[in-house]
């Protein structure tokens, strides 16, 4: 029996999918039933394990997101591969941490780049594409808490992620009319790569739990159930959402 969560028949593309939060969305839309076509700098060799694990096609695509340079290429390859895209994740994204008084021009300028400018401009390419097929598609954009918060020590993070934030409420407000729903999960604080250097600060480590009334920090596979709901027809009437998934960090 379908359900409004099957993703039959989709294809996505997927953003920094070789390891965390973009892997653990890939897969999951993957076992939805959705093919999938990943982006970015390293190999994703165990996330296209797990999809084809699951009897869906995959295609990889080698781009760095430092650049908006590869967008055109990697919606060709993406369609090449896959026929058509219905779903876009923009979940790659990088962070620099120092303190404001000495970040550099470069790490602003590089978080920037590819947090927010690339978000944008693949969001662009991918809304071409649904347009020119008349067709509908899902976006869901990677926000954060600092997307509501100001944070400490990560400047360009915090200014990325609110933009992307208001990027994703842009979009909505032009293209909801169009057949295109573009929305954003803001995870809490998650263990992956970009979080190590904050759980091996124990002082930081433990402010942090202390505020989560679940009690710990989320794994990506967390972000999986939300992403196959902002990529099925069960969210097909929301618009501009940013959706914290954050053991309840923002009900303190």
């Amino acid at each position: 029996m379908t359900t409004p969560f099957d993703l039959s028949g989709k294809t996505a593309l997927v953003t920094g999918a070789n390891t965390g939060i973009g892997q653990a969305i890939a897969v999951a839309l993957a076992q939805a039933g959705a093919d999938v076509a990943v982006a970015g700098r390293t190999p994703p060799v165990e996330t296209q394990a797990m999809v084809e694990a699951a009897g869906r096609r995959f295609v990889s695509i080698s781009a760095d997101f430092t650049s908006i340079e590869p967008i055109p290429r990697i919606m060709e390859e993406a369609v090449a591969g896959l026929g058509k895209l219905d779903i876009l994740v923009n979940n790659a994204g990088i962070i620099r941490r120092a303190d404001s008084i000495d970040f550099t021009e470069a790490d602003w300028d590089e978080v920037m780049t590819v947090n927010v400018k690339s978000t944008f401009f693949l969001c662009q390419a991918f809304g071409r594409h649904i347009m020119g097929r008349n067709a509908k598609g899902k976006i869901i954009n990677i926000a954060s808490m600092l997307s509501f918060q100001g944070g400490i020590r990560v400047p360009s993070y915090t200014a990325s992620k609110s933009g992307v934030a208001g990027i994703t409420k842009l979009l909505a407000c032009e293209w909801a009319g169009k057949g295109i729903n573009v929305n954003a999960i803001a995870p809490g604080y998650v263990e992956t790569n970009n979080t190590t250097a904050l759980r091996a600060d124990e002082k930081r480590n433990a402010e942090i739990l202390a505020r989560i009334p679940a009690g710990r920090w989320s794994v990506p596979a967390d972000m999986a159930g939300p992403a196959v709901f902002l990529a099925s027809d069960a969210s097909d009437y929301v618009h501009g959402t940013i959706l914290p998934v954050d053991g309840g960090w923002l009900a303190r």
